[in-house]
């Protein structure tokens, strides 16, 4: 059985996510491995003792070399906000270290050229953490799709929304400011520009438009003090696909009643697919060759339980038929990294489609600067 030893840099929400995967992985995958979370970073000493507490981990540290460039850690977690993103990646490249890598890759494009750059002698795994691939119902879309069922796509829509911006009392943290890296192109446009990719292929020309719902809000350190927000809050874009389909792609934190609402649809000369991650126990087909007589005969959505019915080496735990959730998608992501690693692929969806989602995401925000299609 191999042995994993593992480093998590940055400790917050998603950082907690990539430990609860290491945690249960044993539970919910049958894989020759053992791994262990040996080091966790933060910017604080006690932030990071108390994060290494709660997980078990060896050694707390402050500064992310002594993780990225450390000969005892075989896989880096970065879990940081966007801004840094750069300098860890660089440093666990050239140490040649296993990545797993949460969403956006960088902060900027640039930031992502100087990545793509250091890749030329890099041979360990790498993985970035779209997860929303990972549903067995989108799994499964993806199936159908290379199956033909949908003939050739039409058109489509997709968005990924939440209200978690709308209350203009809301502090300006680091997701609300551009200088780090935020913005809801990067943060939630970044899942659903991957997931359309990943069904239906590469981009052709995008149009996009962004909204700043409030101009000010409070500061993050001083609630009594406002300060400007330069981060858009919502992106409604218009995308023409290499294939010919046309779409419309939404990401926002001002969706007023929304929660964690990824949702797709898929129009095709054939069938259709559709899918809601709030119901992430379901996919829904389309068969438009199925007959539609004697009286309607069988044509109409179907509705396909996917449920927890992951291929193996996914252990039948907790049984497919129970209702599956956002975290599992997760685990999924993070077991699909842990297979590559175990049989040295270089991992996917690579750093690469991280590269090419940076380029679509500054290829959004150009087109809404200048209002009008540009070329992808």
């Amino acid at each position: 059985m191999k042995r994993l030893r593992v480093g998590i840099i940055g400790f917050g929400f998603i950082g907690k996510v990539h430990a609860c995967g290491y945690i249960n992985l044993p539970l919910f995958y049958d894989l020759p491995v053992k791994a262990e979370i040996t080091h966790v970073c933060t910017s604080r000493r006690e932030t990071a003792e108390r994060a290494a507490a709660q997980i078990g981990a060896a050694s707390a540290v402050t500064d992310c070399r002594q993780i990225t460039e450390n000969p005892d850690v075989d896989v880096v977690h970065i879990c940081t906000p966007n801004h840094l993103h750069r300098d860890e990646l660089l440093s666990a490249i050239a140490h040649n270290k296993h990545i797993y890598c949460e969403k956006p890759l960088t902060a900027t494009i640039e930031e992502a050229r100087q990545v793509e750059s250091a890749l030329g002698h890099y041979t360990a795994t790498a993985q970035m953490t779209f997860q929303n691939r990972f549903y067995p119902a989108t799994m499964r879309a993806r199936q159908l799709l290379d199956e033909g069922l949908v003939g050739r796509v039409l058109e489509f829509r997709a968005a990924y929304l939440h209200s978690s911006s709308i209350d203009p009392a809301t502090p300006l943290k680091w997701k609300l400011s551009a200088a780090a890296g935020g913005g809801v192109i990067a943060d939630l446009g970044s899942h659903v520009l991957d997931l359309v990719h990943w069904l239906i292929g590469d981009y052709r020309q995008l149009l996009a438009a962004t909204q700043i719902a409030y101009p000010q809000r409070p500061a993050a350190d001083d609630a009594s003090r406002r300060v400007a927000v330069d981060a858009e809050d919502s992106v409604m874009l218009l995308a023409r696909m290499a294939g010919g389909a046309l779409g419309t792609i939404g990401a926002s934190k001002i969706a007023t009643g929304s929660e964690d609402e990824i949702r797709i649809e898929i129009h095709g000369t054939t069938g259709a697919l559709r899918f809601n991650g709030m119901d992430p126990h379901h996919l829904e087909a389309y068969d438009g060759a199925a007959p539609d007589q004697p009286i309607g005969g069988n044509r109409g959505w179907m509705r396909i339980d996917t449920g927890q019915r992951y291929p193996a080496p996914a252990a039948r735990f907790p049984g497919p038929k129970l209702a599956i959730g956002w975290m599992r998608a997760h685990l999924a992501c993070l077991a699909n990294f842990v297979q590559d690693v175990l049989e040295g692929r270089p991992g996917n969806p690579g750093l690469r489609q991280g590269i090419y989602i940076q380029h679509l995401i500054d290829r959004a925000a150009e087109s809404a600067r200048t209002n009008s299609w540009v070329e992808v």
